[in-house]
């Protein structure tokens, strides 16, 4: 059980969102710290109820954590979290899933609008202060997004929200899910999904392809991809997401004029703090109320 109200201590992790000074501007009256650093957190965490992170989570963490009854990520997922241990030592988990779906899919849209458009390119020459002329080779220019089939694997939150953007483009729309049964608004087709984009995948793609990452880094074999990239079997490719963060220097990706790189920054708006804290006070409400299931709830 938690603490009642006047007793409760929430801690807020991390190095660069203001959690704490949004959550003050509630004037909840329940006591609160910010921690932006790793040895900050492990000698807060003993004397903390509720912890409110994402990135800065360890497993280790756990054994010190004497007092804490819940954690509220600020992430949509909980793969960083050891859900057995945290079940074994008292502690639930909720997700922020959901906060951040229509930014999330806002941002695909951008990326395949920049990529079809050749902002990317754009930006690389005004750098360069070059002027690019009109282009004679048809497949080289730009082109627009309506008459286009776009696929989204995984058809929830910020799948459904990407559909109904893309087919405000006139896009033609396929995606898929685990229960194809279960139609969608403004899907066209819906397929069943087992399977995530490997090398096979990969290589059964048109090489007019773009392919847009917002999800996870690991849900793409990146070393396909790139090879892919480099022998032109990939048009383009818009990644926010990698296998590791941050992206290596030595990482071919940096470099493709194919490539467009932004650092997994899909989610990040300037609500998403008071998105977090949104679901975190209904999830302490619920928890003082003594009810069992929580929004989001992992644990």
């Amino acid at each position: 059980m938690l603490p009642s109200k006047n007793h409760i201590r929430i801690c807020f992790a991390h190095p660069a969102y203001q959690m704490a000074e949004q959550f003050a501007a509630r004037n909840s009256g329940i006591a609160h710290i910010q921690v932006r650093t790793d040895q900050d957190l492990v000698a807060e965490i003993p004397g903390i109820d509720v912890l409110v992170i994402s990135q800065m989570w360890k497993n280790e963490l756990i054994g010190s954590a004497k007092r804490l009854r819940f954690i509220q990520s600020i992430s949509a997922g909980g793969d960083q979290f050891d859900e057995q241990q945290l079940r074994t030592h008292g502690i639930r988990l909720a997700s922020a899933a959901g906060i951040t779906a229509q930014a999330v899919a806002e941002h695909a849209m951008a990326l395949m609008l920049a990529l079809r458009r050749h902002l990317h390119t754009a930006r690389d020459n005004q750098l360069r202060k070059h002027w690019c002329g009109m282009i004679s080779h048809i497949p080289s220019r730009e082109d627009q997004l309506g008459g286009k089939t776009l696929l989204i694997i995984g058809l929830g939150r910020i799948g459904t929200r990407l559909a109904r953007l893309a087919k405000a483009f006139d896009m033609r729309v396929i995606g898929t899910k685990r229960d194809p049964s279960r139609g969608v608004d403004n899907v066209d087709t819906v397929v069943g999904n087992d399977r995530l984009i490997n090398a096979a995948a990969i290589a059964a793609m048109k090489p007019s392809v773009h392919l847009v990452n917002v999800a996870r880094g690991a849900i793409v074999n990146e070393a396909a991809l790139i090879q892919a990239l480099q022998e032109e079997r990939v048009g383009a490719a818009g990644l926010d997401v990698m296998r590791e963060e941050p992206l290596p220097v030595s990482s071919p990706l940096w470099t493709m004029p194919n490539v467009l790189i932004t650092p997994h920054k899909a989610g990040e708006t300037q609500r998403l703090e008071d998105g977090v804290i949104d679901v975190l006070m209904e999830n302490l409400a619920r928890q003082w109320r003594g009810e069992i299931v929580l929004e989001n709830q992992l644990v």
